[in-house]
């Protein structure tokens, strides 16, 4: 069996229930509309908002693939299905390979818990057996330099000390799919400039990348593909240069 990484949707359909919305006025159907989703009004009269609408794509091995679009076109939909936190209403999607998606970071963090338990509790969410995060305890705490405060509760960390944290977690695995929200940048200039060349490495030894941005020049430098959104479908899909010039003309 091939352990090579790929990506499958077909004909993949997102759909979310408005419930109490038999009644919704014009108004209020106009500005849902209006955020980036199709509002539509089944047979049995119950309202539903259309996040994803036919979704056909395949990511291979190698492919570093962008997405963009204005906000509620269905980018942070399609990233969490491919994280696997939404399910498909309709469609089937296949992923092959181990995943992490770095959508939220924080996703996880007990802040009553200690910066050490902590380690454990998000390196479970992200599918890491305990043994295998134990053997990286050490060098997520290093890198994080929190020092002593690792053996604190993470509500008496400061905001940046607890990204510090849930970015070295985070960064800590090496998976064959790599789901991104924008690229992150977190703390001090020099936890920055180490953090951005731990994530370019964690980048590079992925086997497949996507990635949402609304910067032009990251996604032309990080990706060789990009997917253009509109509306939950896919309005066009290709080489990266092509649909940027496209996207962002």
């Amino acid at each position: 069996m091939s352990n090579t990484a790929s990506i499958e949707l077909d004909n993949v359909f997102i759909n979310f229930p408005v419930f109490n919305a038999i009644n919704m006025s014009l108004k209020n159907r106009f500005l849902t509309a209006a955020s980036g989703g199709i509002l539509n009004r089944q047979k049995d009269g119950f309202v539903v908002v259309s996040s994803l609408q036919n979704i056909t794509l395949h990511i291979a091995q190698g492919e570093r693939v962008g997405l963009v679009g204005h906000n509620g076109a269905g980018k942070t939909t399609l990233l969490r299905v491919l994280s696997g936190i939404y399910h498909p209403t309709m469609g089937e999607i296949r992923i092959k390979g181990t995943t992490t998606s770095l959508i939220n970071i924080s996703l996880g963090i007990d802040p009553e818990a200690t910066g050490r338990e902590n380690i454990g509790l998000r390196a479970v969410m992200m599918g890491q057996k305990p043994s295998e995060s134990k053997k990286k305890v050490d060098d997520i705490i290093e890198f994080s330099g929190l020092g002593d405060f690792i053996d604190m509760p993470v509500r008496t960390y400061s905001a940046g000390m607890q990204l510090r944290l849930a970015f070295a977690v985070s960064t800590s695995i090496r998976p064959q799919i790599l789901i991104m929200d924008e690229w992150l940048s977190t703390g001090d200039k020099e936890f920055k400039e180490r953090a951005e060349l731990r994530l370019k490495e964690v980048v590079r030894a992925t086997e497949i990348l996507v990635l949402a941005s609304h910067s032009k020049e990251l996604l032309l430098k990080t990706c060789n593909r990009i997917i253009w959104l509109e509306r939950g479908e896919i309005k066009m899909d290709g080489e990266a240069e092509a649909v940027a010039n496209a996207y962002f003309k």
